[in-house]
């Protein structure tokens, strides 16, 4: 899977403006927890972004103040791992852990 790797402010802004004619993913992993490898590794197995949305991962260790911009810009509790689906500039889809499922975010992004 192609990761863009979200690491500074420009780029969040990007995104949501990106966000305004297509949904876009965001993955918070956290690379010193076994859940959010859990986690990564299901989602990837699971999701075959058939829509083709621009998939955005962030390291919430290296890049944690982005990670919690991200929290405070969409208004989700921060998490990690935690997806999070952006359309039209709002976080439209937000969860956590093992609810992390591949197959359930591809059918809300058909629907958008």
């Amino acid at each position: 899977m192609d990761w863009i790797q979200l690491t500074k402010s420009s780029q969040l802004e990007d995104l949501i403006a990106e966000s305004q004619e297509k949904a876009v993913v965001i993955f918070k992993n956290s690379t010193r927890c076994f859940i959010s490898k859990f986690a990564l590794k299901n989602f990837q197995s699971s999701f075959s972004n058939s829509t083709h949305v621009s998939c955005y991962m962030v390291d919430v260790v290296a890049d944690r103040l982005i990670s919690l911009e991200i929290a405070e810009v969409f208004k989700v509790e921060h998490q990690s791992p935690q997806i999070l689906i952006v359309s039209k500039g709002q976080a439209v889809f937000n969860t956590s852990h093992e609810s992390i499922d591949g197959a359930q975010v591809e059918k809300l992004l058909l629907r958008l």
